[in-house]
């Protein structure tokens, strides 16, 4: 069974940073991509942040963190990373890892997701 296990998260300031991380277990077949989502308070939609092909190393952000976040895979293995600089109190959300062996390109082709870890910026 697969399970995707985060780590990082926390309180910060604004323009302060954040590093989160996320690794797959319980499979042996590489994904086809990984990807950060994030949840904000008040029922908002779960959007998509930013994903990596982890075959070809693209990334795709999304505007509103383009610049700011980065998105890398550690090494060969199910593993990526999300360095976030420049942190604004809009950026306050339950961020969860997702993996999949379709597609990242919004929550519908996801196939795993992590519990999810809070991010929480204060101005």
């Amino acid at each position: 069974q697969v399970q995707l296990v985060e780590s990082g998260g926390g309180s910060v300031e604004a323009g302060g940073s954040l590093r989160l991380s996320c690794a797959a277990s319980g499979t042996s077949r590489p994904m086809y991509c990984m990807a950060w989502f994030r949840q904000a308070p008040g029922g908002k939609e779960r959007e998509r942040v930013t994903s990596i092909y982890l075959g070809s190393g693209a990334t795709l952000s999304a505007d509103s963190v383009w610049g700011r976040f980065t998105i890398s895979q550690e090494g060969t293995e199910n593993t990526v990373n999300l360095q976030m600089n420049n942190l604004k109190a809009e950026d306050t959300a339950m961020y969860y890892c997702a993996a999949s062996h379709q597609s990242c390109e919004d929550a519908t082709g996801i196939q795993y997701w992590g519990h999810g870890t809070q991010v929480t910026v204060s101005s």
